[in-house]
């Protein structure tokens, strides 16, 4: 995945010490109900599209844009799914991230599915019942743009929120 200028220019001074950075995930499904995935050229997996804002970005904006920018489909930010704080993570370089993620689902609106950057090595749309393997994180993020649910990391509902099970 290739570093953005602006994060270079914070590890000149910063070193490899931790970054805190917002990332964007974006789910995108067709109008078939498939999914989109990129087959990374850094691990060779196959991995939902996403990326980090420039700064003043909109995550929203990020999302349209990160996928255009490694699958050439076009679409459209529908809405958040999830929000959520990721472990922090060292790169083979020793540099230190942490990543609040903000999942956005995402409706194709127009393009081919093809690699579009050197990010990727294959793209391609899914089914949602034949995925290749993934890594939990992105299997999550597709289960979650699925369902119109709320979902909780930890045990405590926001105060005054309704508990009550959803259907």
């Amino acid at each position: 995945m290739a570093t953005p200028d602006f994060i270079r220019a914070i590890r000149a001074s910063a070193g490899n010490q931790l970054l805190w950075l917002p990332g964007v995930t974006a789910i995108v499904f067709d109008d078939e109900g498939r999914v989109l995935l990129g087959r990374r050229s850094d691990t060779g997996k196959w991995s939902v599209v996403g990326g980090i804002p420039e700064p003043g970005e909109q995550p929203a904006a990020c999302a349209v844009r990160e996928v255009y920018e490694e699958t050439a489909v076009h679409c459209v930010a529908e809405r958040v799914v999830l929000v959520q704080a990721l472990d922090p993570v060292t790169y083979p370089n020793g540099d230190v991230c942490q990543y609040m993620d903000i999942t956005v689902r995402c409706r194709a609106v127009g393009g081919e599915a093809r690699v579009n950057d050197d990010e990727s090595l294959e793209v391609g749309w899914f089914a949602v019942d034949a995925l290749p393997d993934l890594h939990e994180f992105g299997l999550f993020r597709i289960k979650q743009a699925l369902s119109d649910a709320p979902t909780w990391f930890d045990t405590t509902p926001p105060t005054g929120f309704d508990t009550t099970p959803f259907d």
